[in-house]
Order: C-alpha cells, then structure tokens, then sequence
C-alpha cells in the first residue's frame, strides 16, 4: 500500500480557499469581481468558475465557464496521466478525463482515494457531463466510523443522484436523489447487499428523462419513476435532470466541525488512530473502474451533439440547458465566462487582467457534507432506514402525478424553484458554504495548505 507523504497531503488535499470569501446563494448572488457561485457556495474566480459553478447564484448566467459535453468512455485507473488537480485544470476535457481535490494514489491498477488524519479526503470529478445515460463503477468502499465513500452524478444547478456507503454499515448502500438539491420529503432508500469493502461491486446509475434506476452487480435495487416527483405547489417535477458530473469521493462525514445530524448519520467521529491510519496513513476507497454512456437524444434534452452546456435562465431546468458551441476553456485561474482570457501572457509578457487582490482562484473544501447535495444537518440518522434485498420501491412524494410521460420530458413550468431560498430548503451544498469558513479559519493546517498551493500555481 503507498503511504501518503506529508508533502502531497500539503500540496493536494485542499487549496485556496477564501476565509473571508463571499456565500452566495439564490438570495444572494456573487459580485462583479468574483462573480463564479461554487459547488460549495463561495464566490470566486477561475476555478470557481469550471465545474460545479452554480449560474442561478453566480453574478450572471455567462459567469460560469461552459461545461464540457458528455462523452461515452470507459475509465481505467492504470496511473493518474489523465488526473489533473484543481490548481491546475482549465478546462479542456481532451486532456484531462478527471479533476481532483486531495490526494489520490495508483496501487496494483486502481485508484485509491485517500483520506488522512488532518485532511478531508479526496474528491475526483468528471471533466465532462451527461445530460442522462447510463455511468457505473466498480470499486470496494473505505471503512470505519465518520467515513463516507460516495459515488454520485451531481449537476451544476444541484441536481443529484447518489450511492453513499458510511463506514460502520458495510452491507449497505444507501441510494438518494435531489432536485436542485432541495429536500422536500423523503428522497433515500438502501440496497443490501455483501462487505462493501472486502467486495467488489458494480454500482449503476440509469438516468433516462423519465426513469432512474439503481442496480448492483446488473439487479435492480431501485426504482424512481419522474411520474412520481410532481409537485403540485410549485407546479414542476422534482427530478434530477440538468447536466452533471460523475464525481468519486472520501470524506470525513464525521468530522468534529460537522452538524451533530451528519456526524450521527456517518457513525460518529472518525477515529483518526484506527488500523488503516496506522497501516497506511490513511482511509482508502479502492476503484477498478468507471464506465459513462451518453444518453445520445436526437434531439433535446438529453443531447451531445456540440461542444458544451449553458444554461439561458435561472430556472436551472432541462429546457433551460443549452448544447451548444461555447469555449469551456479559461486562459489561467483569473479567468471567468465572461472574460475566459484574464491573465493570459500577451506578447509583451504582460497579462491582459490584474486579479483582484481579494479574488479566490480554487475552492476549498470543509469536509462537511462534500460529496454532493445531502442535507443531513437536520437527521436522526438516516442510516438506520429499513434495507431490502429485493427492489426498492419508488419513494411516496405525497404529490400528485400527471401519468405517463411523453417522450422526450421537458421540465417547462413556472421555474419557481429559482425563488426558493428559505433554510429549510437549502441543500448540503449550500449549507457547506458557512461551515467552510468555520473550519479552515481557525486551522494551522489549512494555512499551510493554503500557501503551498499558491506557490504551486
């Protein structure tokens, strides 16, 4: 087993991250001069401004940089060639297939994701995104208690499909879904099934603009049918369908700086003293591979047929999304949407932008809640749901359905979700955002980081 050295923990495992950094929200969008919205709801520039820039909180619609289209791929993990860090992608996908916050390591083919004591773990995200299809991976869990492993397809807008695994409970793997990561009833169930660390399983993920299906090793664990995510209140259909990222993570849901609802729902505080600390110095989830399958419409939604996704308003919606032509390419990590050039060498040797002195180049992250959109801040352990061996059945909304679909579905209505911005409703993703500055404000360590990275850059 490779051992983490101090340095690559240093340099890798969390970056620039702005303490006295600006929150944004639906109610609060970022400012002209860092006008990019995280995926952990800070304001900033380059990037901030790549993947999991959230357009409906940013400045303007054009401030986040195009994503890249999806492509149809199988990844093996041979070495980390094609595993770029956020210090130092932007955002050309032909060169890079993964993003990476931490650390992770290549040991016999596959690729381990690591999280070390002072570190909070390590996150790898698709530089392409699918607007539906069909992504699986196989790969063995970490374990222990406060350890979360995730496996999730999580869109811009915060639209998100998971598989999550908490350390403690290894015969289970819980399955979830958000709409623009707003939890408005109970969205999880769990699937049964042998040690998810010990074990290889491949884990499925079928996205259609009508269905979602979780399978295990090809059965069917679950089910969601979007006939049945009706919200008759806000007049639309609470259903994950907007362009996302495949994202692998480690986290520490049991961090001491995280909601007392999370730490429970994770088993507790990690022990940082465990056999795997000791053994290797560090957790690890181990991944064999990963395989994505556009969706390949021939019409939209669910298109490929161009460069990148935009999105035309802020109703964040599948016929808000745009395939088109845009550049998805920034010139340095002082560049946005809107002026993707900022801090590209002219030929005098000057750059064509000052950044500002205040902007944040690379988000950082807590730890708290990373791997996507799960609002765990208000559970009483949702770890404790009834299992099944058997399929899932599709969550009861308590809304209203219209019936069968129509084909190619497009979310249309009022777009009323862009108004909802009370706490209740905030996903994990936005409530990342405040407990961020908590943690690495009053961290040593962070600072270190901090300052490695931008002697990186």
């Amino acid at each position: 087993m490779v051992r983490a050295s101090i340095f690559a923990v240093l340099a890798t495992v969390s970056t620039v991250f702005a303490a006295s950094g600006q929150n944004c929200s639906l109610t609060q969008l970022c400012p002209s001069d860092t006008p990019c919205c995280s995926q952990y709801g800070q304001c900033g520039v380059g990037a901030y401004c790549l993947g999991g820039c959230d357009p409906r909180m940013s400045f303007g619609l054009d401030s986040c940089v195009a994503a890249p289209v999806c492509e149809s791929k199988t990844y093996d993990f041979k070495n980390l060639d094609r595993v770029t860090s956020n210090t130092k992608y932007l955002g050309d996908s032909s060169e890079t297939d993964w993003v990476s916050d931490g650390d992770p390591q290549i040991y016999n083919d596959n690729l381990l994701l690591t999280m070390a004591p002072d570190s909070v773990g390590t996150l790898l995200a698709s530089s392409t995104y699918m607007w539906y299809g069909n992504v699986k991976a196989t790969f063995k869990t970490s374990r222990g208690q406060g350890v979360v492993t995730a496996f999730i397809l999580l869109s811009d807008v915060k639209d998100e499909i998971d598989y999550e695994f908490i350390g403690v409970d290894l015969d289970v793997a819980q399955t979830n879904y958000y709409f623009q990561g707003i939890p408005t009833y109970s969205h999880g169930a769990n699937i049964s099934l042998s040690d998810t660390f010990n074990n290889y399983h491949t884990y499925e993920i079928d996205w259609t603009p009508d269905q979602i299906t979780w399978k295990v090793n090809d059965e069917i664990g679950r089910t969601l049918k979007r006939a049945d995510t009706w919200n008759a209140t806000t007049n639309q259909w609470m259903y994950p369908q907007t362009p996302a990222r495949v994202q692998l993570s480690l986290w520490p849901g049991g961090l001491a700086s995280n909601g007392q609802g999370t730490i429970d729902w994770a088993g507790g505080l990690v022990d940082w003293n465990a056999a795997d600390i000791k053994n290797n110095g560090y957790y690890y989830a181990t991944f064999q591979s990963v395989t994505v399958d556009c969706f390949n419409a021939t019409s939209a939604p669910g298109t490929n047929d161009e460069t990148s996704y935009t999105y035309n308003s802020v109703a964040g919606t599948n016929d808000t999304v745009v395939d088109g032509k845009n550049s998805t390419i920034i010139k340095s990590l002082i560049g946005t949407g809107t002026d993707p050039d900022a801090g590209a060498s002219s030929a005098s040797g000057s750059s064509s932008s000052a950044p500002s002195a205040t902007a944040e180049t690379v988000p950082g992250r807590s730890g708290g809640e990373s791997s996507g959109s799960d609002n765990h801040a208000g559970d009483s352990g949702s770890s404790s749901q009834t299992a099944s061996t058997a399929t899932i059945a599709t969550d009861a909304s308590g809304s209203t359905s219209t019936g069968s679909s129509d084909g190619q579905f497009s979310q249309g209505g009022s777009g009323s979700s862009s108004s909802s911005s009370s706490s209740s409703s905030k996903s994990g993703a936005e409530k990342l955002g405040a407990s961020q500055e908590k943690v690495l404000k009053g961290s040593v360590f962070a600072g270190i980081i901090a300052v490695v990275a931008m002697m990186a850059l």
